[in-house]
């Protein structure tokens, strides 16, 4: 089985991840935030980065699909690639700082890769409103993160419907 735990930022996705882990001896798979080289430039500034790193982002999670389809136990993942496309890279396509083509090539290279690998069994997705996800944000501490826009947490927290 593969669960997916889908949210915004700061919403509690890595909390509940190791929760379910641990208390049905579950395979945690984290997001790769953590060593993502283009993170902290992206959220100085959106616009430049925002292809390269939503590229990042999304051959890490094909990645990890490819991973999790190989693995023999249950899996609860935090944060998926499909979440990362209809929440994420669709709202950088809405707020204008993906273009047209950058858009259209990103969802052609997410289709292709999307039809070799099985979708999440279930996916739960976590709502926080943004003061609560700007709190929990602030109490992790990354440095990278203190400097979002706190417009782009609200964009999130309200995804668009064209993907």
């Amino acid at each position: 089985m593969h669960i997916a735990i889908a949210g915004n930022i700061g919403s509690g996705k890595t909390t509940l991840t190791k929760m379910l882990a641990k208390k049905y001896n579950w395979l945690p798979r984290f997001e790769s935030v953590d060593y993502n080289p283009y993170l902290e430039d992206y959220y100085k500034d959106l616009k430049r980065w925002s292809f390269p790193m939503e590229i990042f982002f999304l051959k890490e999670r094909f990645k990890d699909l490819l991973e999790i389809s190989k693995c023999d136990k249950h899996v609860v993942q935090d944060r998926s690639i499909y979440e990362g496309v209809y929440v994420f890279t669709a709202n950088n396509y809405a707020m204008g700082n993906l273009d047209d083509r950058d858009f259209e090539t990103y969802m052609e290279l997410f289709k292709d890769l999307t039809d070799v690998v099985k979708i999440p069994d279930l996916m739960i997705y976590l709502r926080s409103s943004v003061s609560h996800l700007v709190a929990n944000i602030e109490k992790r501490g990354r440095s990278y993160e203190q400097k979002m826009p706190l417009g782009y947490l609200e964009n999130i927290n309200s995804p668009p419907l064209k993907a």
